[in-house]
């Protein structure tokens, strides 16, 4: 399987260092044979159509900051580049989430479905503003279109509601889908200021760069239209969330919420209406986790209400659904 990866951060080193480590495991147990023929960073690229060497391109990206010294050091080619140019079955879409016109992953991706290739994209940017019309285009080009790592990382979340609930039908759900801003309120409800609580999260690097993402519940919002697209048949993107965030959660909040035996979590819900907003949760109830933990309840006609709880984010855990990811469409490819 021949594979374009797109953004080369933590979590595209992160799969290349998992694919390395599991080669011989991988073919001797499911078939799978992975060669990344292409890769892209923010400032240039590698390739080599018979498979790059896995361990000499972390080597060089730790060494120089990028892949392009890979080669010759001259190579500039963009992620389209190599998508239009090189011969891949997949491409994998790691390149950092943008709301505004999710590009370039948005690009990225249409142009590999065009091109035949399927892809895997734990990019939730392109998802979040047009997960519909997506889909459609995936359907029309008879591609796969992954997307295990935007909810959850590691968390087979979205699997769990898609296959272990099959047969039923989910009426709801609710969940805490943002680790970072769960860490803030619950070291707030240990005492900390707000301020403080966002220094300290800031410190461990739980916060993205661009800090409106997580306090203002974008992240948890992105992952809202995934979910309700996907489990729900909704055909809903990001500018039909109501959100509202953390910034103005005050202490007085915080103490309000542990006198009626709860904790105020930053929770984003889908009944009748999509919406993201602090919200006092029972400390009785499974959904109510502490620290950088997700956790999401669905509720069925017949099962009643379930919850899934895993650790959210993490290089290593979004690589793995990836490779989840990858063996779902080598399972596909095989059938066919």
């Amino acid at each position: 399987m021949r594979i374009i990866l797109c953004g080369f951060g933590v979590v595209g080193q992160s799969l290349v260092k998992l694919l390395d480590s599991r080669s011989e495991d991988l073919y001797a147990r499911f078939g799978l044979k992975p060669r990344i023929v292409g890769v892209t960073d923010r400032k240039g690229s590698a390739q080599e159509s018979s498979g790059l060497d896995l361990s000499r391109l972390i080597e060089v990206k730790k060494k120089f900051g990028s892949v392009k010294k890979y080669g010759n050091g001259k190579n500039k080619q963009t992620g389209l580049d190599l998508i239009n140019n090189l011969d891949a079955d997949v491409l994998v879409e790691t390149t950092t989430s943008n709301y505004k016109d999710a590009e370039p992953g948005m690009s990225h991706i249409t142009s590999a479905m065009k091109q035949g290739l399927h892809v895997i994209s734990v990019n939730k940017g392109p998802l979040a503003l047009a997960f519909p019309s997506l889909m459609e285009l995936a359907t029309y080009n008879q591609v796969l279109l992954k997307f295990s790592g935007t909810v959850g990382g590691g968390t087979p979340i979205l699997d769990y509601a898609k296959n272990s609930l099959r047969g039923e039908r989910i009426s709801s759900f609710a969940g805490i889908l943002n680790g970072t801003t769960n860490y803030i309120l619950t070291n707030m409800a240990n005492g900390m200021t707000f301020e403080s609580a966002l220094q300290d999260a800031k410190k461990k690097g739980y916060v993205e760069e661009d800090e409106s993402l997580d306090l203002d519940g974008l992240d948890a919002a992105a992952k809202l239209v995934i979910l309700a697209n996907w489990i729900m048949d909704f055909k809903v993107t990001l500018p039909d969330i109501k959100r509202i965030g953390i910034r103005k959660v005050t202490t007085s909040d915080i103490q309000k919420a542990s006198k009626n035996n709860c904790a105020l979590k930053l929770i984003a819900s889908c009944n009748k209406d999509l919406i993201v907003s602090p919200k006092e949760i029972s400390l009785n109830d499974p959904l109510c986790v502490n620290g950088t933990l997700n956790a999401i309840s669905f509720t069925s006609e017949h099962s009643g209400t379930q919850t899934i709880i895993g650790r959210g984010a993490g290089g290593i855990e979004t690589a793995s659904s990836i490779l989840r990811d990858l063996l779902d469409i080598r399972q596909e490819i095989s059938k066919n």
